[in-house]
């Protein structure tokens, strides 16, 4: 098992989960984050720090996400590992509603 980041979290790009993940799994695209399956040892850190919930272990992904279970798989090491906090993007798709 591992976590995915849905596509919720597009436009939104909190990183207290990657801070918070123990084995660097965490991905930084420019408006995502992904979490590299192969990484992650599943210790379920990051779903408690997300504050849009948008991290799901693999088998509890709702079904319209289910998609970001093989994008993750996918994209995630396209990019740079991130482990720090750094602002939110809050972009214009931020589905976030403290926004």
């Amino acid at each position: 098992m591992a976590y995915v980041v849905t596509e919720i979290c597009v436009d939104c790009k909190y990183t207290n989960c990657a801070a918070v993940c123990p084995v660097e799994a965490f991905h930084e695209a420019p408006d995502t984050l992904y979490i590299d399956p192969d990484t992650c040892i599943d210790c379920n850190a990051c779903q408690y720090e997300c504050p849009i919930d948008a991290i799901f272990p693999d088998y509890d992904v709702p079904e319209k996400h289910k998609p970001s279970i093989e994008v993750n798989a996918k994209e995630a090491n396209k990019f740079p590992v991130i482990v720090t906090t750094k602002p939110p993007l809050k972009g214009a798709k931020c589905s976030d509603p403290s926004k």
